[in-house]
């Protein structure tokens, strides 16, 4: 992280009044693409929007990294099971990115039971000129054709249209919490509290239960599956994370069923730090394999690690993300905070983390100089090109004019969801039901 990157400029925000907010209207997932161009949201409503990167122009050379709405559409609606008499929510629980191969672009997207492949394309041509159809489209009668006619293209306004191509449905008793694409671009995985199941994109009716950690009697059940990702580089190996606190890493070369991890990551738990909020919070919300795939990344509700794949002991790094909350555990315990899901972040050359915290703040965490920096994504700096401030918490004692007292943190603002740009120093917070956009200060 460059001396800039603690003051980094506001690119964008895309903000809807608080006033007239719904629940629908709250962002549950951010997703870059593989080349940073697109951005898809999902929200609580089961919608998705995607937000295309301006391109520059000779007349507006600033305008290079600003992102606008290229595309909106419904993935998800609600349903019910009326097997169980339980309502299956529209909530968009994940976005994944597919590596664009032609003009089109693919994504997939999740509730909790079904996940859908979505293509978005650009039409800017219609054809004209039928025979048997007027320009209105009615059918036009057949003895009234005496010539003809060549139907051709003619241009059009450009049209961005979404069409779901697949439905992966029918596989999951439980919720679907994540899902990860396969470097060999052919299968996925998707993954809810007690499987982890394979599927082909381009088979819909069938896929392979390749982690099943229910056991014969469910009062037996001690942890549950919190997410999963598949290794960038390697197809065959992919690594899933518990509520205990452990990861486990698998190779689907090893076994049809991968409950036999072939590595083991868990840290010791020190005697003199436990509590009763020990398990709770040791329970890990989020894995990320490095972009390079030497590294994985897990965030638990008070800190970020760093692991080698190498070394199964303990955390390569530990970064503490908001450690004066530690004294509040009981008032975070009763309100349900202790219980929120905060996922992390590599930058594109993995030197830099990113995750979330409470009062709108995030963290970044510089891997080379160790040095770290809290952020807030508020509406005070959502003008563009302004500056955003370093902010300071402060546990106890006198608290300076520029800190922020832990007392007075709004446990209700939390950024959950963040996404960096494969490239580029442009991050994506989700705050609530609003979309910041940041970028590195340009001169």
């Amino acid at each position: 992280m460059e001396e800039e990157s603690d003051s980094r400029k506001i690119n964008n925000s895309f903000l809807r009044d608080h006033n007239y907010a719904t629940e629908a209207d709250i962002i549950s997932t951010v997703e870059f693409n593989s080349s940073g161009e697109l951005l898809a949201t999902g929200d609580k409503g089961g919608r998705v929007v995607v937000f295309q990167r301006e391109q520059e122009s000779k007349s507006q050379p600033n305008r290079r990294g600003e992102y606008n709405v290229y595309s909106t559409f419904q993935s998800h609606e609600p349903e019910f099971d009326y097997l169980k008499s339980l309502e299956i929510e529209e909530k968009i629980n994940k976005i994944k990115w597919l590596p664009q191969q032609n003009a089109a672009y693919f994504l997939l997207s999740t509730n909790d039971k079904t996940v859908k492949l979505w293509k978005i394309s650009e039409r800017d041509k219609r054809p004209e000129g039928y025979n048997l159809k007027d320009e209105d489209g009615r059918i036009r009668d057949p003895s009234t054709i005496t010539s003809l006619r060549v139907p051709v293209l003619q241009p059009m306004d450009l049209m961005v249209e979404a069409t779901a191509r697949r439905v992966f449905s029918n596989a999951h008793t439980y919720h679907i919490n994540s899902i990860s694409v396969n470097s060999d671009l052919q299968t996925f995985i998707s993954t809810d509290d007690l499987r982890v199941n394979l599927w082909n994109l381009e088979i819909t009716d069938r896929s392979f239960n390749i982690v099943d950690i229910k056991p014969s009697n469910m009062e037996e059940l001690t942890e549950v599956i919190t997410s999963a990702e598949f290794h960038p580089r390697q197809c065959h190996t992919f690594a899933y994370s518990s509520s205990k606190g452990s990861i486990r890493l698998c190779d689907m070369r090893q076994a049809a069923l991968c409950d036999r991890h072939c590595k083991y990551f868990e840290e010791p738990e020190d005697p003199s730090t436990r509590s009763f909020f020990s398990e709770i919070i040791s329970s890990i919300s989020d894995v990320k394999f490095s972009h390079n795939g030497r590294y994985l990344m897990t965030r638990d509700y008070l800190t970020v690690k760093v692991w080698d794949l190498q070394m199964e002991n303990k955390p390569l790094e530990t970064y503490q993300v908001h450690d004066y909350l530690r004294g509040k555990l009981c008032s975070l315990y009763e309100n349900d905070c202790i219980f929120d899901k905060f996922e992390c972040v590599w930058n594109g050359s993995d030197s830099v983390i990113m995750t979330g915290s409470y009062n709108n703040f995030f963290r970044m965490f510089d891997r080379n100089t160790k040095r770290d920096v809290t952020l807030e994504a508020s509406r005070e700096n959502s003008k563009p090109r302004a500056i955003l401030k370093p902010r300071k918490v402060c546990v106890g004692g006198k608290r300076r004019k520029d800190e922020i007292s832990v007392d007075s943190l709004d446990f209700s603002k939390k950024i959950l969801h963040t996404t960096w740009h494969p490239h580029e120093n442009i991050i994506a917070v989700a705050a609530t039901n609003n979309l910041y956009i940041f970028q590195d200060k340009v001169n």
